[in-house]
């Protein structure tokens, strides 16, 4: 299949941070490889001047999501920490839009939707289709595309552009199986026209 890209599309690209890569506290195994297919989207949307949107987990260093508070990760993602920042090789556009989400000590946030002006800044852009892509497959890319879903966009999985922790052998692929039943299309970069 081919996707033209038009106006009212718009790129989200999750979480693609240090702490979330080889050698960070918290590694997506083959993280860094989808950094230069996630350039070539990037290079996409930008010769379109399409909305091109970054969300980071920007945590308190007291995040209930931290195994000492109770949760389920080791510390990552600690805002204004070198974890925190996007990966090096990421070629963000100075035009992007940055979304912090996770920001309080109290709340998780796996969707980049929760507690955050997305939807907001989506709707102020007249944006009908997203485009996601990022880390991690099964956690914060799931949970953004299942919100923009219920937000009513039109959503595109970049399949070659998303990676999974696989906690579970089979967790990356059953949450792509569950996006594409909830609606969502999925697409890889040739399948792009600019």
């Amino acid at each position: 299949m081919t996707v033209t890209l038009i106006p009212g599309d718009a790129l989200i690209i999750v979480d693609v941070q240090n702490d979330f890569l080889p050698g960070g506290s918290l590694p997506v195994p083959g993280g860094n490889y989808i950094i230069p297919v996630l350039n070539q989207y990037i290079a996409g949307f930008y010769t379109r001047r399409l909305p091109i949107i970054a969300t980071r987990d920007w945590h308190p260093d007291d995040h209930c999501s931290f195994r000492q508070y109770g949760g389920d990760w080791p510390p990552h993602c600690i805002a204004n920490s070198e974890g925190a920042d996007f990966a090096p090789g990421l070629a963000l556009p100075v035009y992007s839009n940055i979304i912090s989400k996770a920001t309080t000590q109290d709340k998780e946030a796996y969707s980049a939707f929760s507690n955050t002006q997305l939807n907001a800044l989506l709707q102020s852009f007249q944006v009908k289709r997203v485009f996601v892509g990022g880390l991690a497959t099964e956690y914060c890319v799931l949970n953004t595309v299942k919100d923009a879903i219920q937000y009513q966009y039109a959503v595109f999985i970049l399949k070659d552009a998303v990676c999974a922790i696989n906690r579970q052998p089979e967790d990356g692929r059953l949450a792509i199986a569950e996006m594409k039943h909830l609606g969502a299309t999925s697409i890889y970069c040739e399948d792009l026209v600019v």
